[in-house]
């Protein structure tokens, strides 16, 4: 596979994964979302599209600097596995908040994520240092979104 190819499969994989969490949030988000008591430092509604259309592009390209480093050895495999897991993570968590309106399921789901995204850099970090600094938004973003999550769950636990 040729390195263009690789890097456009790889931007693509975090996207779809994006496209298909919209999947769960696009009708909670005009008739469900509303209705919640909002935490005071909630951004807007149109601020999230744009915000994790970058931080999966910015995913996708970490991840063709540490495929870039040899698919087969251990450490890069090992680092691309953890990826992957922490995307299905990262899609669960639309179906858990959006899809079935479970913010405490969401919030104990996305602890997990968080850690999950933790590790991946870590181990991005030991193949591709350049590839861990751009998980570093990706990996603040999901720490604000714990804590909105965790927000949203309390304000609205009753």
């Amino acid at each position: 596979m040729t390195a263009a190819i690789a890097l456009i499969v790889a931007v693509a994989l975090p996207v779809l994964v994006g496209v298909f969490g919209s999947i769960f949030t696009v009708s909670a988000v005009k008739e469900w979302y509303p209705t919640l008591v909002r935490p005071s430092f909630a951004p807007p509604s149109w601020v999230f599209g744009p915000v994790w259309t970058v931080l999966y592009v910015m995913m996708g390209v970490a991840s063709w600097l540490v495929w870039r480093q040899g698919a087969t050895e251990p450490g890069v495999r090992r680092a691309l596995t953890l990826y992957a897991v922490q995307l299905a993570f990262n899609l669960a968590w639309s179906w858990l908040f959006f899809g079935i309106q479970r913010p405490f399921f969401a919030l104990l789901e996305i602890a997990v994520l968080l850690v999950l995204i933790g590790t991946t850099t870590l181990l991005f970090a030991s193949v591709s240092r350049a590839a861990a600094v751009l998980m570093l938004p990706y990996l603040a973003w999901v720490a604000f979104a714990t804590v909105l999550n965790g927000s949203f769950w309390w304000l609205n636990r009753s």
